[in-house]
């Protein structure tokens, strides 16, 4: 039995629709979430910065003794893991990897689409990642920087949605593809306007949800999942604007959100 808690980061609020998924699957688990909302977008950070902040986030959970990280960002995963891998000794899993999977599994015609923030197409990891799985496959990816504040401003499903989805998708949907990533943990909550622009020909591919299911396999490969019955304890910190969070990430994670504090996360 291990009590300790489970440590999920993201740059922001979008990391919660992968706690939420890891919620629905681990219901025993403590659970403490960090996001960077004071510096928040990495997407158009360099990458010398944004392993600076993924290295300073996980500092700062480790010092509430987490037992296992989740790295809920895709921008910090595809930029930052090796980098991860090779400073930090305990159980890590980003959400890269179990996208990069699904996406192949699902793929039918050998023609697999990827949107996510310009850093983590730019960085070409989901790419690498689908070919590490079969390299027979042709990627197209495309990035959508103003998907974030849309979904953030409440606008998912609005016609201004619409509007931006399609310029962004038409140039991978042009190709044909019939498997499509939605490399950004804010992109399900557009889920329903990409789904009626893409049709039901094309399966979307939600990496929150493949995250939480390979989290689960390796907590119980290590041996550290909870066994206490007791009710778990969700822990949230930011490192700005907790207001904005409560009210913004209740959307995201369709519970409300209580146990917030402020960190300064310049101090890890």
């Amino acid at each position: 039995m291990d009590n300790r808690p489970i440590g999920v980061f993201d740059s922001g609020i979008g990391g919660l629709t992968v706690l939420k998924e890891l919620i629905r699957g681990l219901p025993n688990e403590n659970i403490v979430y960090f996001g960077d909302t004071a510096r928040v977008p990495y997407g158009t950070r360099s990458r010398d910065i944004i392993i600076k902040y993924t290295f300073q986030s996980i500092r700062f959970l480790l010092s509430k003794n987490i037992k296992a990280l989740v790295i809920a960002c895709n921008t910090a995963s595809a930029i930052a893991m090796p980098e991860v891998k090779r400073h930090f000794l305990l159980p890590v899993i980003g959400v890269i990897g179990p996208g990069a999977a699904a996406a192949v599994s699902a793929n039918r015609n050998g023609r697999i689409g990827v949107i996510g923030t310009p850093a983590t197409i730019e960085s070409g990891a989901y790419k690498d990642a689908i070919e590490k799985v079969d390299g027979s496959k042709e990627i197209i990816s495309n990035s959508c920087p103003l998907f974030v504040p849309l979904v953030e401003e409440g606008w998912s499903e609005t016609e201004v949605a619409s509007i931006v989805a399609r310029e962004y998708l038409k140039p991978v949907l042009s190709k044909n593809v019939d498997t499509l990533v939605m490399g950004c943990t804010h992109y399900p909550l557009l889920k329903k306007v990409v789904g009626d622009i893409a049709g039901n020909k094309v399966t979307l591919i939600d990496p929150a949800c493949e995250t939480a299911k390979e989290f689960i396999k390796l907590l119980k490969g290590y041996n550290l999942a909870r066994e206490d019955k007791g009710s778990p304890v969700y822990r949230y910190y930011v490192s700005d604007d907790p207001e904005k969070f409560v009210k913004v990430g209740a959307r995201f994670l369709e519970r409300k959100i209580d146990n917030i504090e402020k960190i300064d996360i310049e101090k890890y």
